[in-house]
Parts: C-alpha cells; sequence; structure tokens
C-alpha cells in the first residue's frame, strides 16, 4: 500500500489500480510541469520532448506490451501546486510513475510526496543538490539534469579565463536553486583562480519584476565580470532592463550564466534584445555546427517534424531522455512495481541524442554535463547561438 493516502483511498487504488491497468493496457506516468508563467518557456518544450518519446516508445509497441500515457498538469512553477497536483495524480488518476517538475522548489517538495507514497519519480531539470543529497535520497528519486555542483565547475572553468578578471559579481535567484548555483561557483572559481574577488550578490525573488534595484547596486560596485544564475523568463525581464542601462558594457560583456540562457528558447525570446558576447550554456545547443554525432541530428529533425516548428528546443532532450530512462528501468524491472524499476535503475546506462548516461547506485543522478560556449550572432538564424559548443566539466566536482 502506498503511504501517504487515507486508508478508504488507499483502499480503493489498491483494488482497482491492478484490474484497471491491466484491462487499459496502459502505464499511467504524471508529468507536473510549468505550463504557464515566466517558466513556461522551458516547461512547455520539456514536456514536448516527453510526449515525442511517448509517442516513439508507443510506435514501436509500448513497454512490456502497454502504450505509455502521459498525463501532463501545469505545476505554475509553484511548489504547493506541484504537490498538490502529484497527490491528485496519484489518488485519483493512479499513475504508476511520475515524471517532471522544473524548479529546485517543486522537485525537492514531489520527491517528498514520491517517498511517502513509494512511486519513482524522475526529474528531468531540477539541479539543486538537496534533491539528491545524503539527507534527502531515497529509493524512489531520480534525476536527469546536471546539479550545482556540476554547473558551478562549468561556469567557474569558463570565468577563470577571463585573465585580467579580478573582481566578480553574482546574481541568482533567491531560493534553493540559485543559493546552491552562486555558492558552488564561488567554491570552484577560489580553487581555479584564488587571485578573483567576490564583490557583490544580489538575490532577486524567482519571478522579479523590477530588477532595476538589484542592476543598479550591481552596476555601483564595477566588478570585471558577472556570474548569472537567472534563467527563463526572469533572465528575458532582467536583460530588458539591464541593457539600456548600459550594464553588459560597463562589464565588456563578460558575463557567464549557468541556467540555460543558450537554449534557442530564450534566444527567441529575446531576438536582438540578447547581450551578444556573453558565455551560455544548454543541454542540447540544437544549433551544432561540425562534429555534430548523427543520432542528435535525427533527433532534431525529428523534434522539429513533432512540435512543428522552424527551430528545436534545447530543453525538450531532458524530458525526452526522462521518458526513456524511466522506460528501459521498467523493461530491466520486468514489471512497474515501482521498488523493483527502483532497483532496475539503479546504475542503469541509458542512450540519448547526445551520447549514454548511466545513474549512479549511490546518488541516483548522472553525470550530465552540458554545452557551453560564446552567444554570437549568425546571419543564418534570427537569434543568438552558441558559438564552438564545448562539453563542460570533464568529470565530477572533487572536493
Amino acid at each position: 500500500m502506498r503511504l501517504g493516502l487515507g486508508v478508504a483511498a488507499a483502499c480503493a487504488v489498491v483494488a482497482c489500480a491492478p484490474l484497471c491497468a491491466h484491462a487499459a493496457g496502459t502505464i499511467k506516468i504524471g508529468f507536473p510541469i510549468p505550463l504557464s508563467g515566466p517558466t513556461a518557456v522551458y516547461g512547455q518544450p520539456v514536456l514536448q520532448g516527453a510526449q515525442m518519446a511517448v509517442a516513439e516508445i508507443n510506435a514501436k509497441g509500448g513497454v512490456l506490451g502497454k502504450k505509455l500515457v502521459l498525463l501532463p498538469r501545469d505545476s505554475k512553477a509553484n511548489a504547493d501546486e506541484a504537490v498538490r497536483l502529484s497527490r491528485e495524480l496519484i489518488i485519483k488518476d493512479n499513475v504508476d510513475f511520475l515524471v517532471g517538475t522544473l524548479t529546485s522548489a517543486e522537485a525537492p517538495a514531489v520527491s517528498t510526496v514520491a517517498k511517502e507514497n513509494k512511486i519513482v519519480f524522475i526529474a528531468p531539470t531540477s539541479k539543486s543538490t538537496i534533491l539528491t543529497d545524503a539527507q534527502h535520497i531515497h529509493p524512489y528519486i531520480f534525476r536527469i539534469s546536471s546539479n550545482t555542483d556540476v554547473e558551478g565547475l562549468a561556469g567557474a572553468t569558463e570565468m577563470a579565463r577571463f585573465k585580467s578578471v579580478k573582481t566578480v559579481a553574482t546574481i541568482a535567484p533567491d531560493y534553493a536553486y540559485g543559493r546552491d548555483s552562486i555558492n558552488a561557483f564561488i567554491k570552484a572559481l577560489a580553487k581555479l583562480r584564488p587571485d578573483i574577488k567576490i564583490v557583490d550578490e544580489e538575490w532577486p525573488k524567482l519571478g522579479e519584476a523590477d530588477f532595476t534595484s538589484f542592476i543598479t547596486a550591481q552596476m555601483s560596485k564595477k566588478p570585471d565580470a558577472v556570474y548569472c544564475s537567472l534563467f527563463a523568463g526572469d533572465f528575458v525581464t532582467f536583460t530588458k532592463e539591464a541593457k539600456p542601462r548600459g550594464y553588459f558594457t560597463a562589464i565588456k560583456n563578460r558575463m557567464v550564466d549557468g541556467a540555460e540562457v543558450g537554449t534557442t528558447d530564450e534566444a527567441k525570446a529575446l531576438g536582438n534584445d540578447y547581450p551578444y558576447g556573453i558565455i551560455g550554456d544548454a543541454y542540447d545547443p540544437v544549433v551544432w555546427v561540425g562534429n555534430e554525432p548523427a543520432a542528435h541530428k535525427k533527433f532534431i529533425t525529428d523534434l522539429k517534424a513533432f512540435t512543428h516548428a522552424k527551430y528545436a528546443s534545447g530543453w525538450s532532450i531532458v524530458g525526452y531522455q526522462s521518458i526513456y530512462a524511466l522506460a528501459d528501468g521498467i523493461k530491466k524491472a520486468g514489471n512497474t512495481n515501482s521498488d523493483k524499476v527502483s532497483k532496475a535503475l539503479e546504475g542503469l546506462t541509458f542512450d540519448t541524442p547526445v551520447g549514454k548516461r548511466t545513474f549512479s547506485v549511490k546518488s541516483h543522478e548522472t553525470f550530465a554535463p552540458e554545452y557551453w560556449g560564446v552567444m554570437a550572432k549568425e546571419a543564418a538564424y534570427p537569434f543568438a547561438i552558441i558559438q564552438n559548443p564545448e562539453l563542460l566539466p570533464t568529470s565530477f566536482p572533487t572536493n
């Protein structure tokens, strides 16, 4: 019996679920994800990647002879809403598994629900270390994305390459992801460039509507460069307010942002307002000039066709990977029992369009470096693209 349910509800679910699932011949996957608000610019394409994976798998006969059914819900990037939806998906919709959430506020909260109800939950994007650290790890939580330690090391590696930089300021959303990302960056930078001094830290709230005071405060410290963890709609709003004030000119565009502002999604959202010359990253550069893996080229071609989009998203890949990882875990387990699927996922190696990934037996996460590079303007594209994408870091951070 899954924990966290009322006795009557639990009995009804346990009594009905096997019969209903068998009769329908389906495997239900609950998918809470932001589909409205500032973070929907990432949430929508994550869902589309998952939907494409489901369509591909079902076209090949499904998993264990059963079709996958995705049940998306709009979490609004709100932890309480994500929890409510997850409980509803388990109790009312009788889902077999949970995949989804976007932010590091949502994912840890849903992880608690997964633990209570003993149901496998795969988080495609949340980076905060609290999701899978020693205090919070449990048998049912798995992470597809990199964590903030990996991101921080990559960002510090890029920042350290600015030889003339001696002072750095930071700006990040004031919640788990932002705090973890900045702490990891500062820790890694101290090892790579102990001569660099952090002169300012700004902490706007997630979803901040007016960054003026933060921009003014940071410019007054006159940093040589900035490390930024703003993302999605927040980065768009920030950039449109900072650029006219000469913010990027003052730092000579020496900004490193590890929050996936190198995606085509973010670049398209900003258009010509994009601060060309900064360093951004993405799980998938999408536009890949030279040395593009054949599997990735096919994935992008298929994604464009599936989404009816001229340009694919840099976020769809994590939703896509999550579903394929879960499907491989179910196949390995031989059934949909979450205890058995959890064991099957530990140490599991699965294919992705950008190479193989393996879930750590200890941490339940994969080593998922991202593609980094200078955001450049190319005549062939009406938005910024990552110039010469480089996979960073090359290994997990060491203490």
